[in-house]
């Protein structure tokens, strides 16, 4: 599974050129993950990834402490109280997925003032001594417009949207719009929230469906299929082409479905694993790299053909994931 998803996720690694070998310069540094939600199976495998490649880091002696830290609400104030605290305790290196794209901006540049490496994914800052991990979240909703115009003629919408008032939720829905606009055969017919969690999700659409017309088709964000599909079947509602978003139960409920009638769909999601791209960023700078301010990467997309081998590689309860390795996230640096 590693050596498929690293495919799709174009990392290529240049053999014998980088070494995987513990860094004498980073032995004593310490890292920090500074994380302002963990309420989704992606945000519990994202932490999970840290942990086991934080973890080894440790153990091999190339960073002295690799700890996250997680805050109980998705609170602006709390995480910059957070990062302040950090800073206090010594760290060396923040590496944040932030509640707010602009509201962490003081206490990331406390961050920087303070000699702290500061490097934001996922939820990205825009302090500009920060470092930034992007994906084009914007471009990941709206291919799932062009897929489907690619499979329908058009027709009515439901749009799961993520957890509010989020960046990463303003730019998928901004990009499915965007593909909305220039496919005039669709009609987003209704938007909630999931919050990026299958129970929320089904809940939402469950309370919204009785007002909708016939709805052909879900874009979502992920979390939310599987809570969409039993919401349409629980309604006594044809079940339409539902966008899914990488996670296990999405995955199996999709081949249970190709399997007895042929339901045909795609998935896309950024890997969690991109926390241990983060991780490896902040070491990378500490170890006095040049590194490019602001490094981009693909989302990990499943497609019919992929479906079977992706759920086969996807822990259950857990999200289809790739983690990086030193050298992919030197490939990474040098590649962007």
């Amino acid at each position: 599974m590693k050596t498929s998803i690293l495919g799709t996720l174009c990392l290529t690694v240049a053999a014998g050129l980088m070494s995987t070998s513990a860094i004498a310069d980073t032995s004593d540094r310490r890292i920090a993950l500074s994380n302002n939600y963990a309420g989704n199976s992606w945000r519990q495998a994202m932490l999970t990834s840290w942990e086991k490649v934080g973890g080894a880091a440790v153990s091999d002696g190339t960073v002295a402490a690799a700890d996250a830290f997680t805050t109980a609400e998705n609170q602006v104030t709390e995480q910059a109280a957070q990062i302040q605290n950090l800073i206090l305790q010594g760290y060396n290196a923040i590496v944040i997925n932030a509640a707010s794209p602009e509201g962490l901006n003081g206490a990331v540049k406390e961050a920087c003032d303070a000699g702290v490496v500061v490097v934001s994914f996922d939820g990205i800052v825009t302090e500009p001594c920060a470092y930034r991990i992007a994906v084009d979240f914007k471009n990941m909703g709206k291919v799932q417009v062009e897929y489907l115009a690619g499979r329908i003629d058009g027709g009515d919408l439901l749009e799961i949207r993520g957890l509010a008032g989020v960046f990463v939720d303003d730019e998928i829905s901004a990009g499915i719009h965007e593909g909305v606009a220039e496919n005039a055969q669709f009609k987003i017919q209704g938007s909630v929230h999931g919050d990026w969690a299958q129970d929320v999700a089904q809940k939402a659409v469950a309370g919204i469906l009785p007002s909708l017309p016939e709805i052909k088709a879900v874009v979502t964000q992920g979390g939310d299929g599987y809570g969409a599909a039993q919401a349409f079947k629980a309604a006594g509602r044809p079940t339409p082409i539902i966008v899914m978003g990488n996670r296990h139960d999405e995955l199996t409920w999709w081949k249970e479905q190709k399997d007895a009638n042929g339901y045909e769909t795609m998935s896309v999601s950024i890997a969690p694993g991109v926390s241990t791209l983060a991780f490896w960023v902040a070491q990378q700078v500490l170890d006095g790299k040049e590194v490019p301010q602001d490094l981009s990467v693909p989302f990990l997309k499943i497609t019919q053909d992929t479906l079977e081998v992706s759920l086969a590689n996807t822990q259950a309860g857990g999200v289809a994931n790739v983690e990086y390795s030193l050298d992919d996230a030197k490939a990474v640096i040098s590649g962007n």
